[in-house]
């Protein structure tokens, strides 16, 4: 009965080792190929599989999650022979687990040398100038090639990136001088073109003074035509009216007119600037009859009986009157 007992009890013990080496936990993200006898027969996906022992065993475990892979830093000539350092990265997911295991031996190493290889080809035959300028261009190709090898061995190519792009000392010392020299010229272009809209806008300035000027002087001109206008037209009223006096037998118009043009001729010379002494004729009371006669025509003009005319005065000798100017 012990040798029984020992029996069954060694039976159990090696189901449950059979159960425990039968059961396969796979965790989330990866996947493992099942292998019978060597033979690749199926995947076994995230969670508990049941596979028996000694029958059947895990052949690859195969990361099913978005990768990264660095590019080491490698020597690039260009179209135009130019040196440059070149690093990058690589972005890829495996998507078949089965072909990803059995279809290429070390994957990232196939995947690295592909992605280096591709690098020099694309680059080599560009010139500088576009290797600095279309970064996004070169990563499209790269991305394109390389997907495009690597399809076969279930993997999917998410992004190829270039990180950085070396060129050379003096060719960095060139661009820096040609930078330079660029942003110079623009500055002298703007500078020329600010005088340009500057003279412009003086000049349009300048004209539109010109122009209101001379609309000043059309107005002023018209003003001083209507002026003398309205000054012909006064004249030619007062003349009418001293006529009318005249014809009417009042002898006091024709004194306004002698008076007014004594008057202007005496301010004429007294206002002369070559004049520096003047010696005429005046009759004192002849000059005050004459303002009384302007004071008796105004009287007539606006209605007022005249009062009768003052006898006129003996005449005296004329005294000569002098004035001195500076």
């Amino acid at each position: 009965m012990e040798i029984i007992a020992s029996v069954i009890v060694g039976l159990l013990v090696l189901a449950v080792m059979f159960l425990a080496a039968s059961l396969k936990m796979v965790r989330q993200g990866f996947e493992y190929t099942i292998e019978h006898f060597g033979r690749f027969t199926t995947v076994a996906r995230p969670g508990l599989n049941f596979y028996p022992a000694f029958f059947y065993r895990v052949g690859r475990r195969i990361n099913m999650m978005e990768q990264v892979l660095d590019v080491p830093q490698q020597e690039i000539i260009t179209k135009d022979n130019a040196m440059v350092a070149v690093d990058g990265v690589v972005f890829f997911q495996v998507l078949d687990a089965a072909k990803a295991a059995y279809e290429v031996s070390d994957l990232f190493v196939a995947i690295m040398q592909l992605a280096t290889t591709n690098l020099r080809t694309v680059m080599g035959s560009m010139d500088l100038d576009e290797l600095l300028s279309k970064r996004d261009d070169i990563n499209a190709r790269l991305l394109s090639v390389v997907d495009h090898a690597t399809n076969p061995w279930g993997v999917k190519i998410t992004r190829v990136e270039i990180k950085d792009i070396r060129p050379p000392v003096d060719i960095v010392n060139a661009m820096a001088r040609q930078m330079k020299a660029e942003r110079e010229k623009r500055a002298n272009i703007l500078e020329a073109e600010g005088a340009r809209a500057s003279e412009i806008l003086r000049a349009e300035g300048q004209k539109q003074a010109r122009i209101l000027e001379a609309e000043g002087r059309k107005e002023s001109a018209f003003r001083d035509s209507e002026a003398r206008e309205r000054a012909a037209e006064a004249e030619a009223r007062a003349t009418q009216l001293v006529s009318d006096a005249i014809e009417q037998g009042s002898a006091q118009a024709i004194n306004y007119f002698i008076a007014q043009k004594y008057v202007e001729a005496v301010g004429k010379f007294a206002t002369s600037p070559n004049a520096k002494t003047i010696l005429f004729p005046v009759e004192a009371t002849n000059l005050i009859g004459t303002i009384g006669g302007i004071g008796t025509l105004a009287k007539e003009a606006f209605g007022e009986p005249a009062a009768p005319p003052r006898p006129p005065a003996p005449p005296r000798a004329p005294r000569p009157f002098e004035r001195e100017s500076e």
